[in-house]
């Protein structure tokens, strides 16, 4: 009988109900303005529900589009027969998560059989449809046009934003002016203590997310807020190749398909910026010949993220090695662009199987096969959110301070020090990020002072984008809005701070509700995270053009042997087949035989060290 409730959310999972949607709906707004002394925009109270579109007409009267919600009336809160159907039998998320983290003997079973397949379809498709695509508004525009659909150079947005003329920064609710960004930071994401994350997680996971993100996630400052670099919008390796053609050439060999390496006792590392005439942000004071040239500008900032860049340029130029082979007519163009294809997969594969897989921490094992969207209705394009850019802001996952090799090393000796990599070697930095414990992002009050700033920073970036309260967040996502800022944290004393600051719970901003919300039982962070970051993620992996059926077969990669390499990938393989010696317990978590951690440093104390 326990197994009972995962075949029903498997079931559910699987239902995909279309609604036929409905004609516009209008009301008048003078009911929603009476406690204002002038006329209000009435899309400033987001009377629109279940996705429906508010749009103004004159002073005072609205219309709700409910067309394909599956809701009609005059703010799309009828539900359609269907559609209620399917609300009265659908599972809480925190029900499946429940599930989904429980029974191990159950989805050991299901992980074996055929059931595995049907339920990885159900939940890709399920994730996949909660993005609007194609995309909708971006930060110039809050309606639909052509210029926001075009227009790659910008972020594309979920939602509107808030209309210029309302009465509160956040619509209806809250006070006149939002508390101070500063202060924000401060009082609710400042770290007292360090909090290691109880799901285990290390700085191997943590450098990950920073370097796999770096190569969509290219916020172009010079154009203003709002606005990428990242022209491909998904996964392409650009963090490794670069994100323009000059720079890709200064990195390429032109040799065998390789790219630029030195040899350095007797390993390969990327180049020096004396070697690939690129520009690295490093400080001024660091001359070419000590700075590492890699296709992300901002990797020589951690010795964690030009570790994994030469992971990266070691197994690129290895799979040439074995396309030349299999190959020999091939030129180096061929080889070249046939390695960053088979490395494009090698690094979705990880991303599902070993990233996403440790983050849910589900029982059920995730699987990276994109045939199982072939002959569904899926869409292979992307475009990066900006919500997403804003979600994916982790620095909690930064400890106080670094341990490589039994030496701490304080923000100031570790930040743009490439010594540390090429002293200590590969080996050495996996065995030590391994082990340490990462901090928890959810919870609040855990960013280390060195990276609070960007934490402000992302805030007032939302203030300028407008973005919606964390309950309108909420609802696109189909999850309950909070009714209070105690139910959002889960305690007394932070949730009264963060009334007498924000006045209102529909007043909460998105960032920093995401990460002061209470975490899910032994987990990193809240169910708003996994719920809204799950979509964003499988929609761009997934669609990825790799994942098409046009792209998804053997000679795309070269033939079997290239095939293999990505169906085979992990981030053990990754590491092992590029290093001499291949480090124990290679993971995104740290082993079970670890120490305990020091609360008052987040360093990691052990004589495996």
């Amino acid at each position: 009988m326990a197994g009972y409730p995962v075949l029903v959310v498997a079931l559910l999972l699987y239902l995909s109900l279309t609604s036929s949607g409905k004609k516009c709906a209008s009301a008048d707004a003078k009911d929603l303005t009476t406690q204002w002394t002038k006329p209000v925009n009435p899309c400033c109270y987001y009377p629109c529900q279940h996705s429906g579109v508010c749009t103004r007409y004159g002073v005072d009267r609205y219309e709700c589009d409910c067309t394909g919600t599956g809701y009609f009336g005059t703010n799309c809160t009828e539900a359609e027969f269907w559609t209620g159907i399917h609300q009265m039998l659908k599972p809480t998320p925190a029900f499946i998560h429940y599930v989904l983290t429980r029974f191990k003997w159950f989805w050991e079973i299901i992980n074996r059989s055929f059931l595995a397949n049907i339920i990885m379809r159900a939940v890709l498709t399920a994730r996949a449809n909660l993005i609007s695509s194609p995309p909708t508004y971006n930060s110039a525009y809050g309606y639909l046009n052509w210029e926001s659909y075009s227009n790659l150079s910008y972020y594309t947005r979920l939602l509107p934003p808030v209309p210029d003329d309302c009465p509160t920064p956040m619509g209806s609710k809250g006070f006149a002016v939002l508390p101070d960004a500063q202060l924000v930071a401060e009082q609710f994401l400042l770290r007292r203590t360090f909090v290691p994350d109880p799901q285990k997680t290390n700085l191997m996971f943590a450098f990950f997310a920073q370097h796999f993100t770096h190569q969509f996630f290219r916020t172009y400052g010079r154009m203003g807020r709002g606005f990428t670099k990242g022209l491909g919008h998904g996964v392409d390796m650009s963090q490794v190749y670069g994100d323009t053609l000059e720079r890709q050439a200064h990195l390429r060999l032109f040799k065998d398909g390789k790219l630029k390496y030195q040899i350095r006792d007797g390993e390969v590392y990327p180049p020096t910026v004396a070697e690939a005439p690129i520009h690295m942000n490093y400080p001024e004071n660091i001359p070419p010949e000590r700075q590492l040239a890699i296709g992300e500008e901002h990797f020589g900032l951690l010795p964690g993220l030009m570790m994994y860049g030469t992971l990266w340029l070691r197994e690129h130029n290895r799979v040439c090695d074995i396309l030349k082979n299999e190959h020999p007519t091939w030129d180096d163009e061929q080889l070249y662009q046939t390695a960053r294809l088979i490395l494009i997969g090698e690094t979705i594969k990880i991303v599902i199987e070993d990233y996403v897989q440790h983050l849910s921490g589900y029982n059920f094992q995730l699987i990276f096969n994109p045939e199982l969207l072939f002959g569904v209705q899926f869409q292979y394009q992307n475009r990066i959110a900006l919500e997403f850019n804003q979600l994916y802001h982790w620095h909690g996952l930064m400890p106080n301070t670094f341990i490589l090799n039994g030496k701490e090393f304080s923000y100031g000796s570790f930040l743009f020090n490439s010594s540390i990599l090429l002293d200590h070697g590969v080996e050495t930095l996996v065995k030590s990020f391994t082990i340490q414990r990462a901090g928890r992002i959810g919870g609040g009050r855990n960013l280390d002072p060195n990276v609070l700033n960007v934490a402000v920073g992302v805030i007032e970036e939302s203030r300028l984008l407008k973005l919606r309260p964390f309950n309108e967040y909420r609802k696109r996502f189909k999850l309950k809005p909070y009714e209070s800022f105690e139910e959002l944290t889960g305690e007394k004393s932070m949730s009264k701070e963060l009334e007498k600051v924000y006045g209102h719970i529909d007043a909460m901003e998105f960032y920093p509700a995401l990460l002061v919300e209470k975490p899910n039982e032994n987990a990193i962070f809240g169910e708003s995270i996994i719920e809204m970051g799950a979509p964003f993620s499988l929609k761009g992996l997934m669609g990825n053009p790799i994942c098409s059926p046009e792209y998804w077969k053997p000679s795309t990669f070269g033939g079997e042997t290239g095939f293999d390499i990505v169906n085979t990938a992990s981030l053990e393989r990754l590491v092992c087949l590029n290093v001499k010696n291949c480090p124990p317990n290679v993971a995104f978590h740290t082993p079970d035989c670890e120490d305990e951690e020091d609360d008052s440093t987040g360093a990691k104390h052990s004589t495996e060290l």
